[in-house]
């Protein structure tokens, strides 16, 4: 683990609390992309400039330069000069990066947080049928192979896919059987 210093704790906590562009209810720290913070020249002539590792949720996420440029913008409204956004592709980002507070913010927002994974590695695509149902217990249904998808709305584990994709990349449109609504679901990655 590495050890900040007072000055990069804090400008990871700038960094870090700047909403992200596609899902402002999150920061970015929440969202789980700001990685690191590395800071050079403090307290010189030439003043301080800082380095943020950025690791976007997938390569070709368009939201890359605006989050780099909202940090940039951030840091030089908290004083410091020389600002560089560095992408960051390893180790990817996974929605294990999601922090709970974040998980608690998507659901709240009505976007159903991914699911929690058992096992490290790829997520598999499955391509069989699109409802999770859970018994009265709320345990998987017949067939399901991992944990239904509950409506953020009613908390019902009666949901069917109706698009792999939604309003972004990282989430699938989703429709609750009980409550009738559709609703937004963070895929796991």
């Amino acid at each position: 683990m590495v050890t900040l210093t007072p000055l990069e704790a804090e400008l990871l906590r700038v960094a870090g609390s700047v909403p992200d562009p596609e899902l402002p209810v999150l920061t970015l720290r929440e969202l789980g992309v700001v990685r690191a913070v590395r800071v050079s020249g403090a307290d010189t002539e030439a003043g301080t400039t800082v380095e943020v590792e950025l690791t976007p949720t997938y390569t070709a996420c368009p939201a890359l330069e605006a989050m780099s440029l909202d940090i940039e913008r951030a840091l030089h409204a908290h004083g410091v000069r020389e600002v560089t956004v560095r992408t960051v592709l390893s180790p990817a980002w996974s929605t294990d990066d999601i922090s709970p507070e974040g998980r608690r913010k998507l659901r709240e927002f009505g976007i159903a947080p991914p699911r929690e994974r058992r096992e490290a590695g790829p997520v598999g695509v499955p391509l069989g049928p699109t409802r999770t149902h859970a018994d009265d217990e709320g345990s998987p249904g017949p067939g399901a192979s991992q944990d239904p998808v509950r409506c953020p709305l009613c908390g019902s584990a009666d949901t069917e896919l109706l698009s792999r994709f939604s309003s972004t990349a990282c989430k699938a449109l989703r429709r609750c059987l009980a409550c009738r609504e559709p609703f937004d679901h963070f895929k796991e990655l």
